[in-house]
Order: structure tokens, then C-alpha cells, then sequence
């Protein structure tokens, strides 16, 4: 099987290892040389080609799935669009639109589409509620995702990630030190968000759907950084309620909006489709970043 992975960063890379690990052809796109390089230090080949430029993607070989994992750099909603809807559907319609298609194109989202549950848990059948402006491109990308490749017969898929850690993402001092605000942190091990996707195409499941790309365990932010001191051997971080830090007032809307959101989100369907997560919960994916601490006390989302 070839794959060509557009947007081949964090999740992107990993991806093109197992898939080049269990013997399938990976391709990498990326817009600078010097993403072309890591790409190709991580053992496949890479394309220099922008998302969004329909010319430049001509380069890129013709595969069997596509996926597309590009990301707009933390920048704001008017960038994201740019990227997740604009360069998604240049993309759609360039790969699909090709003498020989995709069978499959493949869209990573992420579980800020569900908006605010107040708590609760939320699954592939809740309905979307984005808060933000940038959440909602990503539901508007989704839509595209799914919709446009079956104008051409070609099945889409939508991943949604919980927050994504990992090597270089751990961010503990973050919690460590604190201070903490309360609320839920939904997430998954970049190796699993890889192997997920790998799983999806491998295994041939989930056309023309999403799927939540989750750990076992949403956790309480103040639980998760209590368990993280203790492993690192710190005191209990300082904690503040949601409404302790909107009382400092120096947050953005868009920022309030984020921190008023919570939810927990299930992975049920990804597990009853067959996928075995390398990491299940944070205890095992930390593992490495809490014996590497202090001398490594960087990079959760």
C-alpha cells in the first residue's frame, strides 16, 4: 500500500515510520526543504509541495490513500482555513481527481469539534458543537472531508485527536510546577495517534466516518498533575478553579472559551474496531518523560 501523507509533521512522521516499518510505500509532503529532510532522516521519501497550491502537488506520486495531516502552526482561524478547508479541498479534488485515485482519503480533526458537555462523555454519535472560531473550520473541514471525495466514488475518513503528547510534547513542567486549572485533558500518545490511522487503512475499517483517536482514560487536570509530582518526586502543584482564573482577566475570547469547555471523550469505537493502544492511559505514555525528569522537564495539549 502507498501512502501519501500531506502535512508530514508530528503525527506525519511517525505514521510514515510504521507504515514503512510494516512494509507499505509512505510519501511525505511537506512545504520547506528542511521538512523534507526530517522526513526523509525518519527513513521514507519526501515531496517539497504546498497543501494549498494544487501545481506543486502534481509532484507527489499517485497512492492508494491519502492523508491529510497538515497543521495551520497554532495561528488563528483565518490561517486554519487557509489550510484545513482550502488547502483540504484543493487537495481532495487534486488526489481524487487524478486518472488513478485514492481508494481512500483519510482527514485528521480534532475532538475541539465537540464543544463544551459539561463534562460529560461525548462519542462519535454526539452531535458537534465547536465554541471557537478555529473549531469550526475544523467542523466545516470535516464536512468536506467525508462529502467531497464521494463526489469522486473515493471513501473519506475523518480522526479525530484528543491531545496530542509525546516525545518533545510532554510539557511537564506545565504541571509540575502549576499552577493547574481544573477540568478534563482527553489525549493520546503521538504513537498511537500514528498507529490509529495505520490501523484504519490497514484493516481496511471505518469508510465514509469518524472516529475518536483517544486514550482509555480522560483524566482530571488536577488529578493528572498530582500523579505526575508524585512520579517526579515534587510537592502537589498549586490548583485554581476555572473561575480563580477567569478572574485574572487576562485571557482572550477565544482562550475563555477553551477553558470553559469540558468534556471526556470515549474511544469505544475505536477499540471495538480492533485497534490495541500502545499507551492506554497517561501512566504508560508519561512512563519515559517521568524517568527522564528533571533532566528532560519539557513538552500535554
Amino acid at each position: 500500500m502507498r501512502v501519501a501523507i500531506l502535512g508530514c509533521g508530528y503525527v506525519g512522521l511517525e505514521l510514515g515510520r510504521q507504515l514503512t516499518a510494516a512494509g507499505h510505500d509512505a510519501v511525505g509532503v511537506r512545504r520547506s526543504a528542511a521538512g523534507v529532510e526530517s522526513i526523509e532522516a525518519a527513513g521514507f521519501a519526501g515531496v517539497q509541495a504546498d497543501v494549498t497550491d494544487d501545481d506543486a502537488l502534481a509532484a507527489v506520486p499517485d497512492a492508494d490513500a491519502v492523508v491529510f495531516a497538515a497543521s495551520s502552526g497554532g495561528r488563528g482561524a483565518e490561517a486554519a482555513r487557509e489550510v484545513y478547508v482550502e488547502g483540504l479541498a484543493t487537495a481532495v479534488d487534486h488526489f481524487c481527481g487524478r486518472t488513478d485515485p485514492p481508494d481512500r482519503f483519510v482527514y485528521t480533526s480534532s475532538t475541539g469539534v465537540y464543544g463544551d458537555h459539561g463534562g460529560d462523555w461525548v462519542d462519535e454519535g454526539t452531535p458537534i458543537e465547536p465554541t471557537t472560531a478555529k473549531t469550526e473550520v475544523l467542523a466545516e473541514a470535516e464536512r468536506i472531508a467525508v462529502e467531497q471525495p464521494a463526489e469522486y466514488g473515493v471513501d473519506g475518513t475523518v480522526a479525530r485527536y484528543a491531545g496530542l503528547y509525546g516525545p518533545d510534547r510532554y510539557r511537564l513542567a506545565r504541571y509540575v510546577e502549576g499552577p493547574v486549572t481544573e477540568g478534563y485533558l482527553n489525549m493520546v500518545h503521538r504513537d498511537d495517534a500514528a498507529g490509529a490511522v495505520r490501523y484504519l487503512l490497514e484493516s481496511d475499517v471505518a469508510r465514509g466516518e469518524a472516529v475518536n483517536v483517544a486514550d482509555d482514560e480522560p483524566v482530571s487536570k488536577w488529578a493528572f498533575a498530582d500523579w505526575l509530582a508524585e512520579q517526579c518526586g515534587e510537592p502537589e502543584p498549586p490548583k485554581r478553579t476555572v473561575e480563580d482564573r477567569l478572574a485574572a482577566g487576562d485571557l482572550s475570547a477565544p482562550a475563555e472559551r477553551r477553558l470553559r469547555t469540558s468534556k471526556r471523550v470515549s474511544n469505544a469505537k475505536l477499540r471495538e474496531l480492533g485497534y490495541e493502544l500502545a499507551f492506554p492511559t497517561y501512566r504508560e505514555g508519561y512512563r519515559a518523560a517521568v524517568e527522564a525528569y528533571p533532566a528532560d522537564n519539557g513538552g500535554t495539549t
